[in-house]
């Protein structure tokens, strides 16, 4: 028993992978995506400028005074996603509020289409990963059971050895899959997060055309 034990603990991971088959490139190549798609999507969420209280001081001074064009200038000034929102709701001043707040949260809508980009696969591999893992360990088995069917006498090493060979397609598919989710959750969860502030900042704007003297 030891000597198993010892010899197993000398499987590298690399000889693991390895033993995967052909499926673990696919899975690789699912991995890197995974990757790519979550630093690329954390990156620009992170690089978005956010307005801070000092610009909201002045923006609001400015519309009370009544000086619209100052304050469009200084949305531009700052182009990021809350100006390019609170913009929109100049271009449309004069007209009735809910179409005033359409335009703002059609404008907020194409800013999330930005933030998200590619960050719809993230999901999509979250379900195909660990299904090609099962597509691997199913293929595997079906492999066994048709060595058996050739073979004189059955014998445990040679379904076990075969079997955990097998395994390991399903718990790397497993693993990159729960991963996808968990970052897809996690990016999501920061977009959500830039929308709330959005719509309060929609609704500060509106009161404050509403009650200019508040």
């Amino acid at each position: 028993m030891i000597l198993l034990l010892e010899a197993a603990s000398e499987v590298s991971f690399l000889d693991l992978i390895i033993k995967g088959g052909f499926l673990m490139i696919p899975l690789f190549l699912l991995s890197i995506t995974v990757v790519f798609i979550f630093f690329d999507r954390y990156f620009y969420i992170k690089s978005q400028r956010k307005l801070d209280s000092h610009f909201y001081e002045k923006w609001n001074d400015l519309l009370r005074k009544g000086k619209v064009e100052d304050a469009m200038t200084l949305c531009e000034s700052v182009d990021c996603s809350e100006s390019r929102i609170l913009k929109k709701g100049l271009l449309n001043l004069g007209r009735p509020i809910r179409d005033m707040y359409d335009q703002m949260e059609m404008e907020g809508k194409i800013e999330v289409y930005k933030y998200e980009g590619n960050m719809y696969f993230l999901g999509v591999i979250a379900g195909i990963a660990p299904m090609l893992g099962f597509i691997g360990t199913i293929v595997g088995v079906i492999k066994i059971f048709y060595n058996i069917s050739l073979a004189d006498n059955i014998s445990i090493s040679l379904i076990s050895g075969g079997l955990y060979e097998k395994l390991i397609t399903s718990g790397v598919g497993l693993t990159i899959g729960i991963i996808s989710y968990m970052l897809y959750h996690y990016l999501n969860h920061r977009v959500n997060k830039l929308v709330q502030n959005w719509d309060y900042r929609c609704v500060r704007f509106i009161d404050l055309i509403n009650n200019p003297l508040t």
